[in-house]
């Protein structure tokens, strides 16, 4: 539990601004944000930090400069950017002028844009640069759209539209410390705090109200059972239109007054971790995927003797996990083992990737493939897999340090309950459930049953000591010709615990047995082809190939008979966001893929009756 929480009010009355001012008063010296410029990503590039005093001061200027340009209490604003700083200190300054700030995501669809345009009724929206700009000008001038102004960060991108810099100057003249305090005291705890639009992958996305007090609850029962360090660091690198990154790289910090560190490009979170040796590190299980996935192609160029040590080191380090798992204390004979392989072994590796200081990881947002959380536990890594949705405020089930079950997303935070109904879907009742969606005209249709449950989606099963065990999502439940449900990512998490396969998709669905689509991990592919003296392109080679079909025949005999698959196709591209094939968080969009490539799909199922 944090130990440096003064809360200025009871939680039933308080409110982000009260804990930002908290923050200034009482840490107001600490470092509160910290950023890189534009193209100083990676290793390279100075960092430049805000303490929680100047992070209160620039939200005063910047909500004097809003206020000037027409916002007002209640009234959603929507952003389109980056992890930038722009956007989290807009964040700020629009909370505590009482307005409603929501991001939408830098991949949503024109139509989504449109949509969440339309169903907010927002005025203002302030977007990155000129990609932003252009896909959003459109919308001023449709007449069937409330949107009147756009403000661009991006001074060369502005052209006739108010810049980022304009309105933070008109802030600076015009703003007064006795109009910020008034605005933000004006706002109370039951009042919302953000909206946050579904990603809308299967229609369109639904809007989540989100109060303060949801935030806080949340945040008080999740501090309860997280074990870490005063004023700690986050690597912040989930879209903000995603609940997990709202939490983890706003709210929590704020409510913890600990560090985040925006990090604007995805692909230079490693490196990020490697230059700052963070305490705590939340990742998506795609992103612990291909860590581990790096870590393996290392460890795979090492000479045997390293190699041997290793493994020894990685197999202590299981048994002492393992110990932990069943609640026992290890015996003195073990913890002094791990402590030697840990400090001899261990460490210095986990120091290249800058993780030898972690004392709490997490993940959550999707099934976590259990060989990468054995993976991980062999460096004394214990991945916290959490559960929870949008509607729940991100984390309603988690595991922890003192209980936890590898492969579990743990038991629900104090004061949730949640049940499995006859069909295996999970439902959640609380204080941190919302009592339903926002309809355009500003009211709420409620998705709670007549004793407060909601319905998840998800499917899954309870253990005799209350820890949840996740199965899929109830929509992606693979439903065969012949009656039997398949759980595509059991399917799809098997086929990956082979190093070569990086990513794979299951289809079934009316089918008598499954296909899959295949891709090659982009990090171990060119080591095991180097190591097999395969030159080129890997996924062309016969020897890659045989090793994939051997790869399917190992976890086909893991499977039971229905969830086995047939017939399947490597890949040549390695699926992502800014493809299309992932969303933001990195998880898979079915249907996306299954159009994409349906040609190939129903050329497997031709084959097979050939």
């Amino acid at each position: 539990m944090t130990t440096i929480l003064r809360l200025p009010t009871g939680p039933d009355q308080l409110t982000l601004p009260a804990l930002l001012l908290r923050n200034a008063e009482d840490h107001g010296d600490l470092p509160a944000l910290s950023w890189r410029a534009a193209g100083g990503g990676g290793d390279g590039g100075e960092w430049t930090t805000l303490t929680w005093r100047e992070v209160r001061r620039e939200a005063a200027v910047l909500a004097a400069g809003y206020s000037a340009l027409g916002v007002e209490r209640g009234e959603q604003v929507l952003m389109m950017m980056g992890n930038r700083p722009e956007h989290w200190l807009s964040d700020l300054a629009l909370t505590h002028l009482g307005a409603v700030p929501v991001t939408v995501y830098g991949t949503a669809a024109p139509g989504q844009i449109a949509h969440i345009a339309r169903h907010s009724r927002a005025r203002f929206a302030i977007v990155e640069g000129t990609r932003e700009r252009e896909r959003w000008e459109s919308l001023v001038e449709d007449a069937t759209v409330p949107l009147e102004k756009l403000v661009v960060v991006e001074p060369a991108a502005a052209g006739t539209h108010p810049s980022y810099g304009e309105l933070r100057a008109a802030g600076e003249r015009l703003g007064s410390q006795e109009a910020f305090d008034k605005a933000w005291r004006e706002t109370r705890a039951q009042d919302p705090l953000t909206v946050v639009y579904t990603s809308g992958t299967t229609g369109d996305p639904k809007a989540v109200p989100i109060t303060h007090r949801s935030v806080v609850v949340n945040a008080l029962a999740l501090d309860r059972v997280v074990e870490l360090p005063d004023h700690v660091e986050h690597i912040c690198y989930l879209p903000f239109a995603h609940i997990a990154e709202r939490m983890l790289g706003i709210y929590l910090p704020v409510f913890r007054a600990s560090h985040v560190h925006l990090c604007a490009d995805t692909a230079a979170v490693a490196s990020t971790a490697r230059t700052l040796h963070p305490a705590q590190f939340f990742g998506v299980p795609r992103v612990w995927e291909k860590l581990a996935a790096s870590v393996r192609a290392a460890l795979a160029t090492l000479p045997e003797e390293q190699t041997a040590a290793i493994e020894a080191a990685n197999a202590t380090a299981r048994e002492h996990v393992s110990c932990r798992e069943r609640g026992e204390q290890p015996s003195a004979e073990l913890e002094s083992a791990y402590r030697a392989a840990k400090e001899t072994v261990l460490d210095p590796l986990l120091s290249l990737a800058g993780f030898e200081r972690l004392v709490w990881t997490a993940s959550a947002s999707a099934p976590m493939p259990l060989d990468v959380v054995r993976f991980w536990a062999g460096f004394g890594i214990v991945v916290m897999d959490a559960w929870g949705l949008t509607e729940t405020v991100g984390v309603f089930t988690t595991n922890s340090p003192s209980a936890f079950r590898l492969g579990s997303v743990g038991r629900p935070l104090e004061g949730l309950e949640l049940r499995v109904a006859d069909d295996g879907e999970i439902l959640v009742r609380g204080e941190t459930v919302f009592a339903g969606y926002l309809r355009a005209d500003g009211t709420v249709d409620g998705a709670l049953d007549a004793d407060g449950w909601f319905p998840t989606g998800d499917i899954g099963r309870v253990d005799d000591d209350g820890y949840l065990w996740l199965t899929d999502r109830k929509k992606e439940m693979i439903i065969t010709s012949t009656g039997k449900n398949v759980s595509p990512a059991l399917v799809e998490n098997t086929l990956k615990e082979h190093p070569l396969i990086g990513q794979a998709l299951v289809h079934g669905d009316g089918h008598s047995y499954l296909v899959a689509l295949l891709v090659l991990d982009n990090e171990m592919a060119p080591v095991w082809a180097a190591a097999h003296g395969i030159e080129g392109d890997p996924a062309a080679h016969p020897a890659v190939r045989e090793e994939i079909a051997r790869a399917v025949e190992a976890a086909n005999a893991r499977l039971n008979r229905t969830e086995q698959i047939k017939r399947y196709r490597l890949l040549e591209r390695e699926w992502g966001p800014e493809t299309g094939e992932l969303t933001p968080s990195l998880k898979l969009r079915r249907k996306v893929i299954r159009d994409r490539y349906a040609e190939v799909l129903d050329a497997l199922y031709a084959e097979g009756e050939a």
